[in-house]
């Protein structure tokens, strides 16, 4: 065709050649140098011409980024949407060919600085994929997802290359080797946004999530053998490669290399160089020059630079700490800045409107439907033969169908190559972000992984009795956590005939920059180099502290377990661990931690938040503790020797203070122990303005005085325990009782009861001063008041089937009207799993009611 005169300003372009390929634009070599009629060293150079539009596409491309990212992240779109979107607006069909776009943002002479720098961020993003890879996840001894993985590759395949040359889809004669890179995109499973989309649907420790998993990285390995061999048999302008041997024997012969060779060497340097685990600059940047060079090989031996680069990261040594600091140094250097050059150039290359000139919308329709379809069909067939149900089938088959970075890989090494052209790389890329736009949403919004009904009876502490074993859940959000709950849990009283076990949890919010192999964490993979240096130091200070219990105690058994979750979900975590587990009590840390000068800081208003959900959500009994140096050595201690500790129960009345005079009793039995029950009983005065609340503090006085009977029968030959009443009329008598007690005997440990739903007239008055409801109101006074600076206080909430459905509806009220969202949220999702497994024991505690009424 005829050449086409471009102008901008002081420079001319000749566009030469309009294809399906894309444009030939020629321009004179001196438009790469800008003099500006400057002399000397002042003249210009291509540097100091291209830096300013390179400084200028680099912003532009960050920011639209970041904006859709925002925007895109309440739908429940995973980010791989946003980078389409971000590639798409630069697109020629929408603001690639406005003057402004190619005048002052991307203009033609400039192009392949851009895409220089994009090319490099790819290696080393892909290297990052590499890095993040757990291979150790796939068991070839679970055949579910080896069977997964290789049926959809096999149906995937063969579909894409019948779509690929379906009427319609774009011009009638088209290359070959394009339907390889074509099938190739359409069949891969994107490890790393896998990860991210079950973070996100809670899915992770489902057995759908580790089966998704596991099939993901099968299907990602086959994937890149594929594109090794889609580089091996094509050249690079879409003809059969006659090299194809060399090229396949050279690229396996660089993967036993890094298997045999740079993998143990690595490991052999590493340790032989590093001093007390530090990484010095020399080991990274060892590392990041070998990326480069290892991508060169490869590069050189006819596969491509990428494929270096990931073998590269699968060589670095697994649980090694460089791997975490080479990580922390180019997360988000490359994701935040870089990467987005790379979304850009993938928008350049693609063309709406020369697609739909090309590609019949009826054809478009079949190859989106087909596209999605295939992986789920196959999945639901292998269910037929595997033991799995079929909604989880269904789930498993459209996760299988999560698209990544590497699915545009795949695309552009195919346009490189010209044996994809425009209209079928553009078509391909709107079938991923379609696929992408599907996924997430329609899993959060119909799929719910169906619970395992565990029927366990022991989820209070009052049924256990000391008779059986009790299994405790501990959380830690910081190491100043662990001090505290570690003494109370030493105070428990742990015997052969009621053995303490112990699951700690170390919670660890998910940010925007946590890995993959950060999220994959399980009760055998304990934090160590996928952590930052901070959090895993304290992770291993926090499992060393916990673990330290058993080796003093045959009768206590410790687990730890790392839990990765944004604090909007961490509740359900806690729960879903504390369902798992089967434990009848969990220990959450009071958000106000105690300050150097004796008082209690601000806290975290994310872990209030926390405790709250936890105390609506939880499937057994809830204490919180509030610690004032309950870990301490006190002064009066003999060479660090345990001291006497006194405790004191205040009994109110109500389930959750009989849950905690059962938690107190527990702990006596102990030589070092000194109980002290205070019972607070209402006197007439309080009783007569009362009204209303009266009748329902008898009908839980007839409960209570059956409780505080058995307590007295069976502990009254214990010269440890003492048991005291005292009658008052309001609120302000109490804490007067309190201060009294005190002062004649300061106590190291206060248990009380959370008295939710509990009007009680003992404690009139003191509601106007609660400024945390998760403490109840003795609770909170407790933790606010000047007489116990020095002492702890653990607030015990009964687990209730009924308070549960009253404080999850309570909470979706609240979120109804906009106050609070996220719980909303958790509530709903909380509700039919309450009804659907709870139903036993919400009669087992309505029947424990009525005998002890009828007593």
């Amino acid at each position: 065709m005829s050449a086409e005169v471009h102008k901008e300003e002081n420079v001319t372009y000749s566009i030469v050649d309009v294809s399906r390929y894309g444009k030939v634009v020629c321009y004179e070599e001196k438009y790469l140098f800008q003099n500006r009629d400057l002399k000397g060293w002042q003249s210009g150079s291509t540097m100091s011409s291209a830096l300013p539009f390179f400084i200028t596409q680099l912003l532009i491309a960050n920011f639209t980024y970041r904006v859709l990212y925002y925007l895109t992240r309440p739908l429940y779109l995973p980010p791989f949407v946003a980078q389409i979107l971000c590639g798409l607006l630069f697109s020629p069909s929408v603001f690639g060919d406005t003057e402004f776009i190619v005048k002052y943002v991307f203009p033609y002479r400039y192009t392949l600085v851009l895409e220089t720098f994009a090319n490099l961020a790819l290696v080393y993003n892909i290297f990052l994929l590499g890095l993040g890879m757990e291979l150790r996840m796939v068991r070839f001894t679970e055949l579910k997802p080896l069977v997964i993985a290789i049926v959809g590759l096999v149906a995937s395949l063969p579909l894409g290359i019948v779509l690929y040359f379906l009427p319609g889809n774009g011009v009638s004669d088209k290359v070959l080797a394009g339907c390889v890179f074509w099938s190739v995109a359409m069949s891969c499973t994107n490890f790393p946004d896998l990860a991210r989309i079950l973070a996100d649907l809670k899915l992770l420790r489902s057995d759908v999530g580790r089966t998704a998993m596991s099939a993901s990285i099968i299907t990602d390995m086959s994937t890149w053998v594929l594109l090794v061999l889609g580089f091996a048999a094509f050249s690079k302008t879409g003809e059969f490669n006659k090299m194809m041997p060399f090229v396949i024997l050279s690229t396996g012969g660089f993967v036993l290399l890094s298997i045999f060779v740079i993998q143990p060497l690595l490991a052999w340097a590493f340790s032989k160089t590093m001093k007390g685990g530090h990484i010095g600059d020399t080991h990274v940047w060892f590392i990041l020059g070998g990326v480069v060079l290892c991508g060169l090989i490869t590069d050189a031996c006819g596969a491509h630079s990428i494929t270096g680069a990931f073998l590269f990261g699968l060589s670095i040594p697994h649980d090694h700490v460089v791997r975490n600091t080479i990580e922390e140094k180019l997360h988000d250097f490359l994701s935040g800045i870089l990467m987005p050059l790379f979304y850009v150039t993938c928008g350049l290359r693609s063309d709406l409107r020369y697609m739909f000139q090309f590609t019949n919308q009826l054809t478009m329709v079949v190859v989106m439907v087909s596209s999605f379809m295939v992986k789920i069909v196959t999945t639901f067939a292998v269910s037929f033969f595997m033991p799995m149900p079929v909604r989880d089938s269904l789930a498993l088959g459209a996760l299988m169908n999560t698209k990544g970075t590497l699915s545009l890989v795949v695309l552009n090494a195919g346009r490189d190559t010209k044996a994809l052209d425009s209209p079928m790389y553009t078509h391909m890329t709107v079938v991923l972000l379609v696929m992408s736009l599907i996924v997430e949403p329609l899993l959060a919004l119909t799929y719910r992984p169906k619970k395992k009904a565990a029927h366990y009876k022991h989820r209070t502490v009052e049924k256990i009795k000391g008779e059986s074993e009790f299994r405790v859940l501990t959380c830690v959000h910081v190491l100043p956590n662990v001090f505290g709950i570690t003494n109370l849990l030493r105070a428990s009283n742990p015997t052969k005939q009621s053995p303490l076990t112990v699951f700690a949890i170390h919670l660890v919010e998910l940010t925007g920059r946590t890995t993959a192999s950060m999220l994959i964490m399980n009760d055998e993979c304990k934090p160590k180099a996928n952590f930052s240096d901070r959090v895993r130091a304290e992770s291993e200070q926090i499992a060393e502290s916990f673990e330290a219990l058993e080796v003093h105690n045959d009768a206590m058994m410790v687990q730890t377990i790392t839990a990765v979750s944004p604090y909007a979900t961490m509740h359900e975590d806690i729960c879903a661990l504390a369902e798992d587990k089967r434990v009848c009590f969990i220990i959450l840390p009071y958000h106000r931690h105690l300050t150097a000068d004796g008082r209690m800081g601000e806290g975290n208003a994310s872990h209030a938040d926390i405790n709250q959900n936890v105390l609506n959500n939880a499937p057994c009994s809830v204490g919180i503790l509030v610690d004032r140096g309950m870990g301490m050595v006190r002064s009066d201690s003999v060479h660090g020797e345990p001291t006497t500790r006194h405790i004191a129960m205040l009994f109110v009345g109500g389930a959750d203070d009989r849950e905690a005079l059962s938690y107190a009793w527990r702990m006596v039995g102990q030589h070092m122990i000194r109980l002290t029950v205070v019972r607070f009983v209402p006197g007439n005065d309080a009783l007569a303005s009362a009204g209303k609340s009266a009748g329902s503090y008898s009908k839980e006085k007839q409960v209570d005085d059956e409780c505080i009977y058995e307590f007295n029968f069976k502990t009254m030959n214990d010269p440890s325990v003492t048991f005291i009443e005292k009658v008052v009329n309001d609120g302000q008598d109490t804490v007067s009782m309190i201060r009294e007690m005190e002062d004649n005997q300061s106590c190291d440990l206060y248990v009380v009861g959370r008295g939710y739903n509990v009007d009680s007239p003992v404690t009139v008055g003191l509601t106007d001063w609660s400024s945390s409801p998760e403490l109840g109101t003795i609770g909170d006074t407790l933790a606010a008041s000047n007489f116990t600076m020095h002492a702890s206080v653990l607030v015990i909430q009964q687990y209730s089937s009924v308070n549960r459905q009253a404080a999850a509806a309570a909470a979706m009220a609240a979120g109804g009207e906009g106050k609070d969202k996220e719980t909303d949220k958790s509530s709903r999702d909380a509700e039919p799993f309450m009804k659907t497994m709870h139903n036993d024991e919400e009669d087992d505690d309505d029947e424990d009611y009525r005998i002890g009424v009828r007593k």
